[in-house]
């Protein structure tokens, strides 16, 4: 079937979900002592989430296990909405150690196990993650490819009809996969994302170790339409890269021919960490079952970007998650989540609510 690919075709995040993968926090260094304000966005991210779908969490070990119930609870969580693995892992960031989840053309659902390299190979004691997706593939028993490329899952967004937004800063980088060129890393994005259209953007954001993963610059919110980040201030390192790729999707069509619809989401004001700065951006939101989590920051800019995806979203509520204190690991909500597709009877995919630009 066209577009289906071998393994299937990735849905849109604004599809129906059954799940939410994530793994809970408990590395103080990885947030630079915030630890505790870390745990609190984590019960605020499942407090909002856990009524429309399913949260599946992992935890290192028991004591955390019972550590991580007690907050939920006393965050007026219903426990009976969670369900808890134990498992060791090092760091949060699942939607790039996790599997990538998609369609098959029964509806059925399959899963992807790209190769993780912890982000070019920055990070070697960050390798263990990748047990949490043996963990899934044992638990869930559906079908796995394994496309036998470094890749992550916040380097690409699909509009689930075929169309896949990406960087070359990140998947051309020759510390995920020197052997593979161009050509051959599109061949696995169609094959195995069910991908007909790759769309490609040049440069990330600062301070982003990831090498430029297209979740802190620009996301679909419909079949024919986008969010771009974007930087007013023309003495920010940010300004010129995200103006280029603002620029370059304004350009762009779906994988019908349809030019995109293109949002400007702003930036918010430079944030500075301990090892300098932080790669904050309000593209990293999570799109729930009738809510879309949004990042904030405490910055004068939030409301600006949050007046932005509500209009993106109409038909769904839209939850601001304080995260600059996350941000300390050098991601948040979108990084640290994993959709889990509903299986469907039709395979067809549902539209969102959108209103066009005016």
């Amino acid at each position: 079937m066209r577009g289906r690919g071998r393994a299937g075709l990735m849905p849109a995040e604004w599809e129906e979900h059954k799940a939410i993968w994530l793994s809970w926090p408990h590395d103080a260094v990885s947030f630079a002592g915030a630890l505790a304000q870390v745990e609190r966005t984590y019960v605020r991210i499942i407090s909002e989430i856990h009524k429309t779908e399913i949260v599946n969490l992992f935890v290192p070990d028991s004591a955390m296990r019972e550590h991580a119930l007690a907050l939920l609870k006393k965050g007026g969580v219903d426990l009976s909405r969670v369900r808890v693995r134990v498992q060791d892992y090092a760091d949060v960031w699942i939607r790039d150690y996790g599997p990538t989840f998609v369609r098959r053309s029964d509806g059925a659902l399959a899963m992807v196990r790209w190769d993780f390299n912890a982000w070019g190979g920055k990070y070697k004691e960050l390798l263990k993650d990748g047990r949490i997706f043996d963990h899934v593939e044992q638990e869930m028993g559906i079908p796995c490819k394994r496309p036998g490329m470094v890749l992550e899952g916040g380097a690409f967004d699909v509009n689930g009809r075929g169309a896949l937004l990406t960087t070359e800063q990140c998947l051309l980088n020759k510390n995920r996969n020197p052997g593979l060129g161009r050509a051959d890393i599109e061949a696995k994005l169609r094959e195995f994302l069910g991908a007909e259209k790759i769309l490609w953007l040049k440069e990330g954001v600062a301070g982003d170790d990831t090498d430029g993963h297209i979740d802190d610059v620009a996301r679909f919110v419909a079949p024919s339409a986008c969010v771009c980040a974007v930087e007013d201030d023309s003495s920010d390192e940010n300004y010129g890269p995200l103006k280029e790729n603002f620029e370059s999707l304004c350009r762009m069509s779906d994988q019908e021919g349809r030019p995109l619809e293109v949002l400007r989401l702003p930036m918010p004001e430079p944030l500075i960490g301990p090892a300098g700065r932080l790669p904050a951006s309000y593209a990293n939101f999570y799109i729930g079952n009738g809510v879309v989590l949004a990042p904030v920051f405490g910055c004068r800019r939030d409301e600006d970007a949050l007046r932005v995806i509500e209009r993106a979203f109409a038909g769904r509520r839209i939850a601001p998650i304080p995260c600059r204190e996350l941000l300390y690991g050098l991601g948040t909500i979108h990084c640290a989540s994993q959709q889990q597709p509903s299986a469907s009877t039709s395979g067809r995919p549902a539209h969102p609510p959108w209103r066009a630009p005016s």
